[in-house]
């Protein structure tokens, strides 16, 4: 894992400088700290999902191409099959399949999210990214933090939000919890 971190680090950081953007220019656009951009370059430090979509826009290439060094080529449609999408966080929080990696110029990335439960009295970390998502809840219960709110969401059930809020996502009643997203 750690090697697929080192990777995607080292394709960032090359097609930063091919798009002539400035270190300095990207962590302004990421609203994060210099340091911890310097660590997702280095690969000290996996780079979040939401902030790669990010990266991927900034730069103006698909976020596949940062996860598998490959453009997509697909323009009609894509398959991904049972547990074949590219794996895209492998933090210990979340797990993120990416399902629609070789269509080219999609308007929004899905992945299908597992959340690992955390010991008791953990609270989750928060994140943040321009746009919009969508979750809609597969296995188990998923407690979603966002905008000062505690939403409970059980199997069947959704949510829409303004991904620009501070939001984070913990499984309940200690099983993992797998939901479909779509970050636009």
């Amino acid at each position: 894992m750690q090697e697929k971190i080192k990777e995607i680090a080292a394709r960032v950081h090359e097609m930063r400088e091919l798009s002539e953007i400035s270190v300095e220019k990207m962590v302004e656009y990421l609203q994060i700290p210099e340091e911890t951009y310097k660590n997702y370059e280095s690969g000290e430090e996996d780079i979040p999902a939401s902030v790669l979509f990010e990266i991927a826009h900034k730069m103006q290439v698909d976020m596949a191409t940062l996860l598998t060094g490959e453009e997509p080529r697909m323009n009609i449609f894509t398959v991904t099959r049972e547990g074949k999408g590219v794996s895209v966080e492998r933090r210990k929080q979340y797990k993120y399949q990416n399902l629609a990696e070789k269509f080219i110029h999609k308007k929004a990335e899905f992945f299908i999210v597992t959340v690992e439960p955390k010991p008791e009295g953990t609270k989750p970390g928060t994140n943040s990214h321009p746009g919009q998502e969508f979750n809609y809840l597969l296995e188990g219960s998923l407690k979603v933090y966002i905008h000062n709110n505690e939403i409970v969401l059980k199997e069947g059930d959704s949510i829409y939000f303004d991904s620009n809020y501070e939001h984070a996502m913990e499984a309940l009643e200690g099983k993992p919890a797998k939901f479909l997203a779509v970050i636009i």
